[in-house]
């Protein structure tokens, strides 16, 4: 997309325009934003590098200047093991010139610091000009000039004390550890704030802050004459796009010693027989199967080999062999890729372009449709889906990160008939269920796999008839997806999820949910993981 010098001028009015009328951004300041912008607010540091860049003649130009906080407190039995908590903020500019990406980034929040990067980024713009292959294409977007955006939370959970955090955590393992045969126990809460300004040519300020809440317990148990040890991991409680109000909802405390009963009922469990299966998927578990065979496949720059070495590729390739054509799964079967989801990790009001948050279907009625987009991607597949705008999936994990394409949530929509977990079970006269995520491997185009989880139950004649361990099931995933016969309701429906999803090099990490309801697959391949196949 090519913009004339005119259009910049107008664009970057409207923006300095939204900037004197509006003060919001001192909303989202935190201590040490204010400190380190003394003398000049996010905005107008953004102008001035907007306006430096379009002095040295970009086609477009975008700044963040993000502040990112984590804090991490981590237990393990009556003592405190970590305490983690540090904040980062600095400026980066991207910008296009000659069709070829430049970007530089910095910790220095100058007027003085912001136009230098501005004229460095261009600077590389240039140089990688003799090594592209194409030229950069951006699909249209409207101006934002006053976007505001916050994750709705009920309690920020950095106002929390640490202290509370670190009795709340003790209580919660001293209660594990009153499970007779329960040894060890960790636990720990992990919170995320990452507040952003974005500012585009485009005419585009927008302030934003995201919130990540994640509270995890895990108990292991260990056999009288230590020949055997088990775990149990809280995975019926994911981390979410929440505030602190999720960490007193999971019920660490209430929880932890059905945890450590599992543990140890782990220890007698029955070894699991090979063979064919049906399984009962928990949405604690099915979450990462949809994250590693769907979510990943659906990326366009993995489909189209431009990620290749950080996970690999995709079999779902090439597009225009596979857009609308491609069976994926049974009728039955629909996926949602969304960022507007209320407690979503991968949940904002824009993107880190500038999009708006969007919602639309990858896999419709077992179908593929539609992949998952950012600006420059979207001319790769216009002619095949006919959208002309980008879906919103670009993110960069702090400040000096250059944005790409990322996983929004990517969601398994419930079945019309409001089926629960107990109907599923019901239904099954031999079968596995399994709750919980565990080990797993797939292969550089997410089509072979082995998964496992955290507890495993064998269903006989629809009812529970004892544990099972040393689980695990093998797949291709078409195979998988099309033996998908029958989902829980919308009652049933939960939100999964991961904190740690990487991709790139130089490596980030992105946050994403995926919510489904429980599952029934039939007749797949199990393996008994203690034995040698």
């Amino acid at each position: 997309m090519s913009v004339t010098r005119r259009e910049f001028v107008k664009h970057t009015s409207l923006a300095a325009a939204a900037l004197a009328a509006s003060s919001r951004s001192e909303l989202f300041a935190s201590p040490l934003e204010t400190t380190l912008l003394q003398d000049i607010s996010a905005k107008e540091l953004c102008m001035v590098a907007l306006n430096a860049a379009i002095g040295e003649g970009v086609e477009y130009a975008d700044v963040r200047i993000t502040s990112v906080r984590n804090q991490v407190v981590s237990t393990r039995e009556d003592r405190v093991a970590g305490l983690v908590d540090d904040e980062t903020i600095g400026i980066g500019v991207r910008v296009l010139v000659g069709g070829t990406w430049g970007f530089h980034a910095s910790r220095h929040l100058t007027r003085e610091e912001a136009a230098r990067l501005a004229r460095a980024a261009v600077a590389q713009a240039r140089a990688n000009q003799r090594a592209a292959l194409d030229r950069v294409r951006l699909a249209p977007v409207d101006p934002y000039p006053n976007g505001e955006w916050q994750t709705p939370i009920e309690e920020d959970p950095f106002a929390v004390p640490v202290e509370e955090k670190i009795d709340l955590l003790l209580t919660a393992n001293a209660e594990a550890l009153r499970v007779r045969g329960a040894r060890f126990v960790s636990s720990s809460l992990a919170f995320v704030r990452l507040r952003t300004t974005f500012a585009s040519t485009d005419g585009s300020v927008i302030d934003q802050s995201l919130y990540r809440t994640w509270p995890s317990m895990n108990v292991t148990a260990v056999a009288p004459d230590s020949s055997d040890f088990q775990s149990r991991a809280s995975a019926e409680v994911a981390p979410m796009g929440l505030g602190y109000e999720h960490v007193r909802r999971a019920n660490l405390f209430g929880r932890a010693s059905e945890w450590a009963e599992e543990a140890v009922q782990k220890l007698s469990a029955r070894a699991v027989e090979p063979g064919q299966w049906d399984l009962v998927l928990d949405p604690s578990h099915l979450f990462l199967t949809i994250h590693e065979s769907i979510g990943h496949p659906t990326e366009l720059d993995r489909a189209v080999g431009y990620e290749a070495n950080y996970a690999g590729t995709s079999f779902l390739a090439p597009p225009e062999e596979v857009i609308g054509q491609f069976r994926y799964g049974p009728e039955i079967m629909n996926i949602q890729a969304d960022r507007t989801q209320h407690g979503a990790l991968a949940t904002v009001g824009w993107d880190d372009e500038g999009v708006p948050a969007d919602s639309w279907p990858l896999v419709r009625d077992g179908i593929f449709v539609d992949y998952q987009t950012t600006r420059d991607q979207v001319h790769w597949i216009a002619p095949l889906t006919r959208m002309s705008r980008s879906h919103g999936c670009s993110y960069a994990q702090s400040w000096d990160r250059i944005q790409f394409q990322r996983m929004p949530n990517v969601s398994l929509l419930p079945g019309m008939d409001d089926y629960a977990l107990d109907d599923l079970i019901a239904a099954t006269d031999r079968g596995i269920l399994i709750k919980g995520r565990g080990s797993y491997s797939i292969d550089q185009q997410r089509y072979n796999f082995q998964f496992g989880g955290q507890v495993f139950y064998e269903i006989r004649g629809g009812q529970i008839a004892g544990m099972l361990k040393d689980v695990a099931y093998q797949g291709r995933t078409p195979e998988f997806w099309n033996s998908l016969d029958m989902l829980g309701g919308p009652g049933s429906y939960e939100l999964g999820g991961t904190f740690y999803d990487g991709k790139g090099q130089p490596a980030q990490v992105n946050a994403v949910s995926h919510g489904c309801p429980p599952a029934r697959f039939k007749q797949v391949t199990v393996i008994n993981t203690a034995r040698a196949e």
